[in-house]
């Protein structure tokens, strides 16, 4: 199946688009083998926090690239809150499709700027851009979760940057480890119909499953989810070092990790592409 873009797979996608976060390679076979096994296509997102950890982009986005090209379903790869801009230049040459520029902690005139700016030369080369209106609860405290998005200023920053998709403030709140985040329906469906382009839901990890269902039916449409991903991939390896200690090949208790990942995106993708 050839490598698509994150655009490709939202504009043919009925309901949701699951997009989910990579922080090493067995995050990203995982999720393709759940995206298999769900037959649905999925988005693999590479965070700036990720490329900090590896210290550099390229190594990962080249093996996110090749597991994609390999892949018996349409995945894509997609940059993810990228607010330095040599770094989506360097996404964009490595062969990433599309990236979410954020550049939503700056004051709101320059976060039209700078986004309209990195929005052109993206669409100068084929790339989909996502881009974020304020910013979502659960990142330094800046909004709290209970911060919303106004509809009339969405519609206007989307015609000011020129953006493909708009990540919106409706209840969600990053990096949230419980699910008991009280999404606002009513306001994503007033967005939906208001805005011009395709909605995304970050924080997605702290929404329960029947929400997030209802976002899907309300209007959302692609799904970003990390954090949940992260507790089973976690859990996995916790569980499988206390049962048995003595464990010193990583591969024994990765393979358990990669496999609670797997099972986690088939059901979520399930559950997203059927709402």
């Amino acid at each position: 199946m050839p490598l698509v873009t994150t655009g490709d797979i939202v504009r043919e996608a009925p309901a949701g688009v699951g997009a989910f976060n990579v922080i090493q390679l067995e995050h990203a076979e995982a999720i393709v083998s759940g995206a298999e096994a769900a037959g649905a296509p999925v988005v693999l997102q590479i965070s700036e926090n990720c490329v900090r950890y590896h210290r550099a982009l390229k190594p990962l986005a080249l093996a996110c690239l090749a597991i994609a090209k390999a892949a018996p379903v349409p995945v894509a790869v997609h940059l993810d809150h990228a607010t330095d801009r040599a770094l989506v230049e360097e996404a964009v040459r490595l062969g990433i499709g599309s990236v979410m520029f954020d550049a939503s902690a700056l004051p709101d005139s320059a976060n039209v700027t700078a986004t309209a700016e990195v929005a052109a030369w993206c669409h100068e080369h084929g790339v989909w851009v996502e881009a974020e209106l304020g910013e979502i609860g659960g990142k330094d405290g800046v909004h709290a979760p209970g911060a919303r998005t106004k509809p009339l200023e969405a519609v206007s920053y989307v015609a000011a940057t020129g953006v493909d998709a708009l990540a919106v403030a409706v209840g969600s709140s990053h990096a949230m480890t419980t699910k008991d985040a009280v999404l606002d329906l009513e306001l994503i469906a007033e967005l939906r119909n208001a805005v011009p382009v395709p909605l995304v839901l970050h924080g997605s990890s702290g929404v329960p499953d029947d929400t997030l269902g209802e976002a899907v039916r309300h209007g959302m449409k692609k799904i970003n989810i990390a954090t949940h991903l992260n507790k089973a991939f976690t859990g996995a390896v916790r569980t499988y070092l206390s049962a048995h200690p003595t464990t010193v090949d990583s591969r024994k208790y990765l393979t358990t990790a990669r496999d609670a990942v797997t099972r986690e995106v088939t059901h979520l993708l399930t559950l997203l592409t059927t709402a």
